[in-house]
């Protein structure tokens, strides 16, 4: 994304333009993966979901573990 619009900016594009058409996408983006996320609730669940971010399920299990122990707060 950098590269492009770097290569766009050599090219001609307005800076200031590109900057506002990439926060629009974000926005756009970042609404839509909200109205679709599903609350993570059980101990299984976050093992799972832990573990395909890490792309290890030994990091999610030990993820879902500390969670376990410290609650969703964490520590204070």
């Amino acid at each position: 994304l950098v590269k492009e619009g770097l290569r766009n900016v050599a090219a001609g594009a307005n800076p200031l333009g590109l900057k506002r058409s990439i926060e629009k996408a974000v926005e756009k983006v970042t609404q839509t993966l909200l109205s679709s996320a599903k609350d993570v609730e059980t101990k299984e669940q976050i093992a799972a979901t832990a573990g395909i971010s890490a792309g290890d399920q030994s990091i999610g299990d030990l993820i879902a573990e500390a969670m376990d122990k410290v609650g969703n707060e964490g520590v204070n």
